[in-house]
Protein backbone atom coordinates (compact mmCIF):
# COMPACT_ATOMS: atom_id res chain seq x y z
CA UNK A 1 0.00 0.00 0.00
CA UNK A 2 1.18 3.50 -0.86
CA UNK A 3 1.24 5.82 2.16
CA UNK A 4 2.51 8.82 0.18
CA UNK A 5 -0.98 10.38 0.04
CA UNK A 6 -1.88 9.69 3.68
CA UNK A 7 -4.47 12.15 4.98
CA UNK A 8 -7.12 12.37 7.68
CA UNK A 9 -10.78 13.02 6.85
CA UNK A 10 -11.56 14.11 10.45
CA UNK A 11 -8.26 15.64 11.70
CA UNK A 12 -9.94 17.29 14.69
CA UNK A 13 -9.83 13.89 16.46
CA UNK A 14 -6.03 13.73 16.31
CA UNK A 15 -5.90 15.56 19.64
CA UNK A 16 -7.39 12.47 21.25
CA UNK A 17 -4.61 10.28 19.85
CA UNK A 18 -1.97 12.68 21.20
CA UNK A 19 -3.40 14.03 24.43
CA UNK A 20 -5.47 11.16 25.80
CA UNK A 21 -2.56 8.71 26.27
CA UNK A 22 -0.52 11.42 28.05
CA UNK A 23 -3.41 12.24 30.36
CA UNK A 24 -4.02 8.55 31.07
CA UNK A 25 -0.31 8.02 31.84
CA UNK A 26 -0.38 10.92 34.31
CA UNK A 27 -3.50 9.48 35.89
CA UNK A 28 -1.84 6.08 36.28
CA UNK A 29 1.23 7.72 37.85
CA UNK A 30 -0.95 9.63 40.29
CA UNK A 31 -2.88 6.45 41.15
CA UNK A 32 0.36 4.54 41.87
CA UNK A 33 1.63 7.31 44.14
CA UNK A 34 -1.66 7.48 46.04
CA UNK A 35 -1.72 3.70 46.40
CA UNK A 36 1.79 3.71 47.90
CA UNK A 37 0.83 6.48 50.31
CA UNK A 38 -2.25 4.58 51.46
CA UNK A 39 -0.29 1.36 51.97
CA UNK A 40 2.37 3.24 53.95
CA UNK A 41 -0.30 4.55 56.32
CA UNK A 42 -1.83 1.09 56.76
CA UNK A 43 1.25 -1.00 57.58
CA UNK A 44 4.97 -1.01 58.16
CA UNK A 45 7.31 -1.21 55.15
CA UNK A 46 8.19 -4.87 55.93
CA UNK A 47 4.49 -5.88 56.07
CA UNK A 48 3.75 -3.91 52.87
CA UNK A 49 6.59 -5.79 51.13
CA UNK A 50 4.99 -9.08 52.16
CA UNK A 51 1.57 -7.99 50.91
CA UNK A 52 2.90 -6.90 47.51
CA UNK A 53 5.43 -9.68 46.96
CA UNK A 54 3.37 -11.23 44.18
CA UNK A 55 2.82 -7.91 42.44
CA UNK A 56 4.89 -7.41 39.24
CA UNK A 57 5.65 -3.77 38.40
CA UNK A 58 6.86 -4.84 34.95
CA UNK A 59 3.55 -6.58 34.14
CA UNK A 60 1.60 -3.59 35.45
CA UNK A 61 3.68 -1.36 33.15
CA UNK A 62 2.97 -3.62 30.18
CA UNK A 63 -0.77 -3.44 30.87
CA UNK A 64 -0.60 0.35 31.05
CA UNK A 65 1.35 0.58 27.79
CA UNK A 66 -1.18 -1.67 26.02
CA UNK A 67 -4.05 0.50 27.27
CA UNK A 68 -2.29 3.72 26.23
CA UNK A 69 -1.67 2.35 22.72
CA UNK A 70 -5.31 1.23 22.42
CA UNK A 71 -6.44 4.75 23.32
CA UNK A 72 -4.05 6.27 20.78
CA UNK A 73 -5.35 3.93 18.05
CA UNK A 74 -8.94 4.90 18.97
CA UNK A 75 -8.10 8.56 18.40
CA UNK A 76 -6.41 7.79 15.08
CA UNK A 77 -9.41 5.71 13.95
CA UNK A 78 -11.81 8.56 14.76
CA UNK A 79 -9.64 10.86 12.62
CA UNK A 80 -10.40 8.53 9.65
CA UNK A 81 -6.99 7.99 8.03
CA UNK A 82 -7.14 7.60 4.26
CA UNK A 83 -4.67 6.59 1.62
CA UNK A 84 -5.25 5.54 -1.93
CA UNK A 85 -8.21 6.89 -3.92
CA UNK A 86 -11.30 5.76 -5.79
CA UNK A 87 -13.01 7.64 -8.61
CA UNK A 88 -16.73 8.34 -8.18
CA UNK A 89 -19.35 10.23 -10.16
CA UNK A 90 -21.11 13.11 -8.48
CA UNK A 91 -24.31 14.63 -9.78
CA UNK A 92 -24.26 18.33 -9.00
CA UNK A 93 -27.82 18.88 -10.21
CA UNK A 94 -30.77 16.52 -9.91
CA UNK A 95 -32.17 15.25 -13.18
CA UNK A 96 -35.93 15.71 -13.65
CA UNK A 97 -37.54 13.07 -15.86
CA UNK A 98 -41.08 13.11 -17.23
CA UNK A 99 -42.40 9.74 -18.39
CA UNK A 100 -44.93 9.78 -21.21
CA UNK A 101 -46.85 6.49 -21.15
CA UNK A 102 -49.05 5.27 -23.96
CA UNK A 103 -52.39 4.12 -22.56
CA UNK A 104 -54.15 3.46 -25.87
CA UNK A 105 -55.89 0.22 -26.80
CA UNK A 106 -52.88 -0.98 -28.80
CA UNK A 107 -50.89 -1.18 -25.55
CA UNK A 108 -53.08 -4.11 -24.47
CA UNK A 109 -51.47 -6.33 -27.11
CA UNK A 110 -49.78 -9.36 -25.59
CA UNK A 111 -46.71 -9.70 -27.82
CA UNK A 112 -44.76 -9.03 -24.60
CA UNK A 113 -45.82 -10.57 -21.30
CA UNK A 114 -48.24 -9.93 -19.67
CA UNK A 115 -49.05 -7.14 -22.15
CA UNK A 116 -47.39 -4.01 -23.45
CA UNK A 117 -48.84 -1.62 -20.88
CA UNK A 118 -48.10 -3.80 -17.87
CA UNK A 119 -44.57 -4.54 -19.08
CA UNK A 120 -43.95 -0.80 -19.56
CA UNK A 121 -45.26 0.03 -16.07
CA UNK A 122 -43.00 -2.57 -14.44
CA UNK A 123 -39.96 -1.19 -16.27
CA UNK A 124 -40.76 2.39 -15.23
CA UNK A 125 -41.18 1.30 -11.62
CA UNK A 126 -37.76 -0.34 -11.70
CA UNK A 127 -36.22 2.82 -13.19
CA UNK A 128 -37.69 5.08 -10.50
CA UNK A 129 -36.67 2.78 -7.66
CA UNK A 130 -33.08 2.83 -8.91
CA UNK A 131 -33.07 6.59 -9.53
CA UNK A 132 -31.00 8.16 -6.76
CA UNK A 133 -31.75 11.82 -7.38
CA UNK A 134 -34.08 14.14 -9.23
CA UNK A 135 -37.84 14.35 -9.60
CA UNK A 136 -40.15 12.22 -11.75
CA UNK A 137 -43.43 13.07 -13.42
CA UNK A 138 -45.98 11.17 -15.48
CA UNK A 139 -48.11 11.95 -18.52
CA UNK A 140 -50.60 9.41 -19.88
CA UNK A 141 -51.92 9.70 -23.40
CA UNK A 142 -54.06 8.11 -26.08
CA UNK A 143 -56.15 10.35 -28.35
CA UNK A 144 -55.46 13.13 -25.82
CA UNK A 145 -52.90 13.61 -23.06
CA UNK A 146 -53.05 14.63 -19.41
CA UNK A 147 -50.52 15.09 -16.62
CA UNK A 148 -51.19 12.29 -14.15
CA UNK A 149 -48.39 13.10 -11.70
CA UNK A 150 -46.55 16.46 -11.64
CA UNK A 151 -42.80 16.42 -11.05
CA UNK A 152 -42.21 15.16 -7.53
CA UNK A 153 -39.61 13.65 -5.21
CA UNK A 154 -42.35 11.47 -3.69
CA UNK A 155 -41.66 8.12 -5.34
CA UNK A 156 -44.58 6.48 -3.52
CA UNK A 157 -47.10 8.94 -4.97
CA UNK A 158 -45.61 8.46 -8.43
CA UNK A 159 -45.79 4.67 -8.17
CA UNK A 160 -49.39 4.73 -6.97
CA UNK A 161 -50.38 6.92 -9.91
CA UNK A 162 -48.47 4.79 -12.39
CA UNK A 163 -50.03 1.53 -11.24
CA UNK A 164 -53.53 2.98 -11.58
CA UNK A 165 -53.14 3.70 -15.31
CA UNK A 166 -54.88 1.36 -17.75
CA UNK A 167 -56.35 1.55 -21.24
CA UNK A 168 -59.41 3.37 -19.85
CA UNK A 169 -57.48 6.17 -18.12
CA UNK A 170 -57.64 8.36 -21.23
CA UNK A 171 -61.20 8.16 -22.58
CA UNK A 172 -60.39 9.56 -26.02
CA UNK A 173 -59.42 6.71 -28.39
CA UNK A 174 -56.48 6.96 -30.74
CA UNK A 175 -52.75 7.74 -30.33
CA UNK A 176 -51.52 11.34 -30.52
CA UNK A 177 -47.82 11.38 -29.68
CA UNK A 178 -47.42 15.05 -30.61
CA UNK A 179 -49.99 16.15 -28.05
CA UNK A 180 -48.38 13.89 -25.44
CA UNK A 181 -44.95 15.47 -25.98
CA UNK A 182 -46.40 18.97 -25.66
CA UNK A 183 -48.09 17.98 -22.40
CA UNK A 184 -44.78 16.57 -21.11
CA UNK A 185 -43.02 19.83 -21.95
CA UNK A 186 -45.71 21.72 -20.03
CA UNK A 187 -45.03 19.50 -17.00
CA UNK A 188 -41.36 20.51 -16.90
CA UNK A 189 -39.95 23.54 -15.10
CA UNK A 190 -39.46 26.37 -17.57
CA UNK A 191 -36.08 27.28 -16.10
CA UNK A 192 -34.57 23.79 -16.39
CA UNK A 193 -31.29 23.67 -18.30
CA UNK A 194 -32.40 20.49 -19.99
CA UNK A 195 -35.79 18.83 -20.05
CA UNK A 196 -35.67 15.03 -20.21
CA UNK A 197 -38.70 13.16 -21.51
CA UNK A 198 -38.97 9.37 -21.75
CA UNK A 199 -41.65 8.35 -24.24
CA UNK A 200 -42.86 4.78 -23.66
CA UNK A 201 -45.09 3.59 -26.49
CA UNK A 202 -45.49 1.15 -29.36
CA UNK A 203 -44.96 4.06 -31.77
CA UNK A 204 -48.27 3.87 -33.59
CA UNK A 205 -48.74 7.62 -34.07
CA UNK A 206 -52.18 7.79 -35.67
CA UNK A 207 -52.09 11.61 -35.87
CA UNK A 208 -48.58 11.61 -37.44
CA UNK A 209 -47.55 14.62 -35.35
CA UNK A 210 -44.83 13.15 -33.16
CA UNK A 211 -41.77 13.91 -35.30
CA UNK A 212 -42.84 17.49 -36.09
CA UNK A 213 -43.57 18.22 -32.42
CA UNK A 214 -40.23 16.73 -31.37
CA UNK A 215 -38.36 19.07 -33.73
CA UNK A 216 -40.16 22.06 -32.21
CA UNK A 217 -39.47 20.94 -28.65
CA UNK A 218 -35.77 20.43 -29.38
CA UNK A 219 -35.41 24.21 -29.73
CA UNK A 220 -36.59 24.54 -26.08
CA UNK A 221 -33.97 22.17 -24.71
CA UNK A 222 -36.20 19.09 -24.59
CA UNK A 223 -34.41 15.75 -25.01
CA UNK A 224 -36.68 12.82 -25.77
CA UNK A 225 -35.66 9.22 -25.21
CA UNK A 226 -38.05 6.82 -26.89
CA UNK A 227 -38.78 3.31 -25.66
CA UNK A 228 -40.44 0.90 -28.06
CA UNK A 229 -42.88 -1.53 -26.44
CA UNK A 230 -43.89 -4.62 -28.38
CA UNK A 231 -42.46 -6.44 -31.38
CA UNK A 232 -42.29 -5.58 -35.11
CA UNK A 233 -44.35 -8.71 -35.83
CA UNK A 234 -47.07 -7.39 -33.54
CA UNK A 235 -50.18 -9.08 -32.25
CA UNK A 236 -53.91 -8.85 -32.90
CA UNK A 237 -55.96 -6.70 -30.55
CA UNK A 238 -58.91 -7.83 -28.46
CA UNK A 239 -61.89 -5.91 -27.17
CA UNK A 240 -64.97 -6.72 -25.12
CA UNK A 241 -68.28 -7.26 -26.86
CA UNK A 242 -71.71 -6.31 -25.56
CA UNK A 243 -71.83 -9.47 -23.48
CA UNK A 244 -68.52 -8.61 -21.81
CA UNK A 245 -66.67 -11.39 -23.63
CA UNK A 246 -63.29 -10.76 -25.31
CA UNK A 247 -63.25 -10.88 -29.09
CA UNK A 248 -60.85 -9.87 -31.85
CA UNK A 249 -60.96 -6.21 -32.86
CA UNK A 250 -61.84 -5.64 -36.51
CA UNK A 251 -61.64 -2.54 -38.69
CA UNK A 252 -64.42 -1.06 -40.84
CA UNK A 253 -63.62 -3.56 -43.61
CA UNK A 254 -63.98 -6.46 -41.20
CA UNK A 255 -60.26 -7.23 -41.12
CA UNK A 256 -58.59 -8.21 -37.85
CA UNK A 257 -56.58 -5.29 -36.43
CA UNK A 258 -52.90 -6.00 -35.77
CA UNK A 259 -50.75 -3.65 -33.73
CA UNK A 260 -47.05 -3.55 -34.56
CA UNK A 261 -44.09 -1.73 -33.02
CA UNK A 262 -43.15 1.28 -35.20
CA UNK A 263 -39.44 1.66 -34.51
CA UNK A 264 -38.85 4.03 -37.44
CA UNK A 265 -41.08 6.76 -36.01
CA UNK A 266 -39.60 6.39 -32.55
CA UNK A 267 -36.04 6.69 -33.87
CA UNK A 268 -36.95 9.86 -35.77
CA UNK A 269 -38.52 11.44 -32.67
CA UNK A 270 -35.45 10.66 -30.53
CA UNK A 271 -32.95 11.84 -33.16
CA UNK A 272 -34.82 15.12 -33.64
CA UNK A 273 -34.14 16.04 -30.00
CA UNK A 274 -30.68 14.58 -29.50
CA UNK A 275 -32.02 11.59 -27.59
CA UNK A 276 -31.86 7.88 -28.35
CA UNK A 277 -34.25 5.06 -29.16
CA UNK A 278 -34.17 1.75 -27.30
CA UNK A 279 -36.53 -1.23 -27.52
CA UNK A 280 -37.96 -2.01 -24.10
CA UNK A 281 -37.17 -5.71 -24.39
CA UNK A 282 -38.83 -8.58 -22.60
CA UNK A 283 -37.05 -7.74 -19.32
CA UNK A 284 -37.35 -3.95 -19.51
CA UNK A 285 -33.63 -3.43 -20.13
CA UNK A 286 -34.36 -0.57 -22.53
CA UNK A 287 -34.90 1.82 -19.61
CA UNK A 288 -31.60 0.70 -18.10
CA UNK A 289 -29.93 1.97 -21.27
CA UNK A 290 -31.81 5.24 -20.91
CA UNK A 291 -30.35 5.67 -17.42
CA UNK A 292 -26.86 5.23 -18.84
CA UNK A 293 -27.62 7.65 -21.68
CA UNK A 294 -28.81 10.31 -19.20
CA UNK A 295 -25.60 9.74 -17.25
CA UNK A 296 -23.57 10.43 -20.41
CA UNK A 297 -25.56 13.61 -21.06
CA UNK A 298 -24.92 14.79 -17.51
CA UNK A 299 -21.19 14.25 -17.92
CA UNK A 300 -21.08 16.01 -21.27
CA UNK A 301 -22.97 19.04 -19.93
CA UNK A 302 -21.11 19.35 -16.65
CA UNK A 303 -24.06 18.20 -14.54
CA UNK A 304 -22.09 15.17 -13.41
CA UNK A 305 -18.39 15.23 -12.64
CA UNK A 306 -15.87 12.64 -11.62
CA UNK A 307 -14.09 13.08 -8.32
CA UNK A 308 -11.41 11.16 -6.47
CA UNK A 309 -12.30 10.19 -2.93
CA UNK A 310 -9.91 8.86 -0.35
CA UNK A 311 -10.25 5.26 0.81
CA UNK A 312 -10.94 4.92 4.55
CA UNK A 313 -8.41 2.74 6.36
CA UNK A 314 -9.60 3.17 9.95
CA UNK A 315 -10.68 -0.48 10.08
CA UNK A 316 -7.08 -1.58 10.63
CA UNK A 317 -6.73 0.78 13.58
CA UNK A 318 -9.94 -0.46 15.14
CA UNK A 319 -8.75 -4.05 14.76
CA UNK A 320 -5.42 -3.12 16.40
CA UNK A 321 -7.23 -1.32 19.24
CA UNK A 322 -9.42 -4.35 19.94
CA UNK A 323 -6.40 -6.65 19.87
CA UNK A 324 -4.58 -4.42 22.37
CA UNK A 325 -7.60 -4.32 24.69
CA UNK A 326 -7.87 -8.12 24.60
CA UNK A 327 -4.14 -8.46 25.26
CA UNK A 328 -4.38 -6.01 28.17
CA UNK A 329 -7.26 -7.90 29.74
CA UNK A 330 -5.37 -11.22 29.44
CA UNK A 331 -2.17 -9.85 30.93
CA UNK A 332 -2.05 -10.35 34.69
CA UNK A 333 -0.30 -8.07 37.15
CA UNK A 334 0.99 -10.90 39.37
CA UNK A 335 4.22 -12.81 39.11
CA UNK A 336 3.88 -16.46 38.17
CA UNK A 337 6.70 -17.45 40.54
CA UNK A 338 7.84 -15.36 43.45
CA UNK A 339 9.60 -15.83 46.76
CA UNK A 340 7.92 -14.31 49.76
CA UNK A 341 10.23 -11.98 51.71
CA UNK A 342 11.58 -13.37 55.03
Amino acid sequence: MNFADLRFAEPRWLWLAAAAPVLLALLHRHAVRRRHEQLARMASPHFVAELTASHSPARRRVKEILLLLALAFAGLALARPQWGSVTTDRAWLGEDVVFVLDGSLSMTASDVSPNRLQRAKFAILDFVRRQSHGRVGLVAFAGSAFIQCPLTFDASAFEETLLSIDDKTIPNPGTDIGRALNEACRAMDKGSRRKVVVLVTDGEDLEKSGVTTAKNLATNGVVVFTIGVGTPAGRELHTLNAAGQPELLRDEAGEIVHSRLDETTLREIAQATGGSYFPLGTLGDGLTKVRLAIHDLDTANGLRKSAKDGVDRYHWLIAAMLALLVAESLTGSRRKHFAAPK
